[in-house]
């Protein structure tokens, strides 16, 4: 008996459960379609049905409650007692699901409004995404933008990431990475380092220089690239300096401190004014490319797709292909003076 009395209430709040889940979605509309236009047939014209699917959608409605919900005659429809009742409790909660799709819709067709959360990597969003944003909030004013910068990997899904900034392509099937501008790998020093101390022509005279390392996100130090017998290949110098910040690495080559490895966003205003010197170019590893990524989705959400529209161009915009007529390239270097220097590359 007491396991009866214990069950009892259970099996009563699941069948009432069932029962309102049971009243399908289409004949709660349908019902909502003709008290609204007093009519099954303009009902049917609203909803873009035939009248008799109206019909059936609310004879099965009315099955499912067990009660009559309207009072039909030749010439009128009106609802009863019990549909006016079902009425006033259904039409707050169908509104409310109407108002939901529309705004659903209004974001991803009309203007373009809402939270844009944003990944980048911190040189990169420091010195590229960040002063770009004023003028996209002055263009898209009522878009709220929450930048994130990161040196790891975002994760869209944990971090609810909307676009990222990435170098190199990201190797994730659920996104669509774009290429936004060159990012060539360059050696680079100050004028002043160049003076006192020359300039590294052949990767083996790293050795004797000064290298400024960048260390990152996770703890490690950065490798150096190089294209060494038309592989790429990874080098880690000695370094008298090492900073878990790109614009500090940046700072203390300007400084005459040493020589680093640095993407060319960072350096290309300081090469074309003269502040920065390259070498190497023999060795310029591949051109890495700089993305920008989003999830693949069908039908992007407008906030989304005005900001990877505005960055695109606006990066462009910035000039920063600075490898080209910039480097100066040294002779050649004969093949037997790079061997032993590459097979020690990591």
């Amino acid at each position: 008996m007491t396991i009866d009395r214990l069950e009892q209430p259970h099996c009563e709040n699941s069948d009432a459960l069932a029962a309102s889940f049971s009243a399908s979605y289409a004949g709660v509309v349908a019902f909502i379609a003709v008290a609204t236009e007093g009519s099954f047939a303009r009902a049917g014209d609203r909803l873009g049905i035939g009248r008799s699917a109206v019909s059936r959608s609310v004879q099965k409605l009315e099955a499912q409650l067990g009660t009559r919900l309207f009072l039909r005659t030749t010439r009128s429809t009106t609802l009863t007692r019990e549909g006016e009742l079902f009425y006033r409790n259904c039409h707050p909660g169908v509104e409310r699901i109407v108002h939901a799709m529309e705004d659903m819709r209004d974001l991803r067709e009309g203007p373009p409004r809402g939270q844009l959360r944003i990944s980048a990597a911190v040189g990169f969003g420091r010195r590229i995404v960040a002063p770009l944003l004023n003028g996209f909030r002055a263009r898209y004013p009522d878009i709220a933008v929450d930048l994130l910068l990161d040196d790891r990997t975002a994760d869209f899904t944990a971090d609810r990431i909307d676009v990222a900034f990435r170098d190199e392509h990201l190797d994730d099937s659920r996104l669509i990475a774009k290429q936004l501008i060159p990012m060539p790998m360059l050696v680079c020093a100050s004028p002043a380092y160049r003076r006192i101390h020359g300039l590294p022509r052949q990767l083996e005279e790293l050795a004797g220089h000064s290298c400024i390392n960048f260390r990152t996100a996770s703890g490690r130090i950065f490798e150096w690239e190089f294209k060494v017998g038309g592989r790429t290949q990874k080098f880690l110098p000695a370094s008298t300096w090492s900073f878990n910040d790109n614009e500090l690495v940046l700072q203390a080559v300007l400084d005459g401190q040493g020589i680093a490895q640095m993407a060319g966003y960072q350096v290309c205003e300081h090469l074309r004014a003269g502040r920065l010197v390259a070498c190497l170019a023999p060795y310029a590893p591949d051109d890495r490319g700089h993305y920008v990524c989003y999830l693949s989705r069908l039908q992007l959400p407008a906030r989304v797709r005005v900001f990877i529209d505005y960055m695109s161009s606006a990066v462009r915009a910035l000039d920063l292909r600075c490898a080209t007529g910039l480097i100066p390239m040294p002779t050649a270097i004969p093949r037997e003076t790079r061997e032993p220097f590459a097979a020690g590359i990591a």
